[in-house]
């Protein structure tokens, strides 16, 4: 080991605990004699608080016939194809937390997810996250008998299309 004049190893130790002092301030570590923990506080963003969707997740659990189309002059026809489903329903399910379980595009495996509104008065159905986010579907319409859904990637929608639920009538 070799030895440091007194004088080179003061100044050793010194830079030392400077960057000690310097990399504890990063950190909001120690506070090594001023260095450090003396730094004024920065505040966090505000999140802006979550909008509740006007529809609550009990109206859209159920069975639904499921059908999609990509052009709007097959809506009716689409309707029509999604009420012949109901003998292979899309089951809609509430979620252990409030949400209520179905699939993410290109998702075999259900989850659960949340109704989400917007400031422009959209409602979403999508994973936790802001409203709009690019695994949402937006709602487009829903009376309470026939939910229409879209998706907001660009991707998926191109490939599913515009999704209508069409409410199963009540088992016998």
């Amino acid at each position: 080991m070799a030895k440091y004049p007194p004088v080179r190893l003061a100044v050793r130790l010194t830079l030392a605990g400077v960057l000690a002092g310097v990399l504890a301030g990063c950190g909001g570590g120690i506070n090594l004699g001023g260095f450090g923990g003396g730094s004024p506080s920065v505040e966090e963003p505000a999140v802006a608080p979550s909008i509740p969707s006007t529809i609550r997740p009990d109206e859209i659990v159920g069975r639904w016939g499921l059908a999609a189309y990509h052009k709007p002059e097959d809506r009716v026809r689409t309707e029509n194809a999604a009420r012949g489903q109901c003998k292979q329903p899309y089951v809609i399910t509430r979620g252990p937390t409030g949400g209520v379980i179905m699939h993410l595009a290109d998702e075999a495996t259900p989850q659960e997810l949340r109704l989400k509104g917007s400031q422009s008065g959209k409602n979403y159905i999508g994973p936790e996250g802001p409203a709009g986010g690019e695994k949402d579907r937006e709602i487009v319409s829903f009376d309470g008998r026939v939910l229409t859904t879209r998706f907001i990637d660009p991707d998926a929608n191109s490939r599913y299309g515009t999704m209508v639920y069409v409410r199963c009538a009540p088992r016998a």
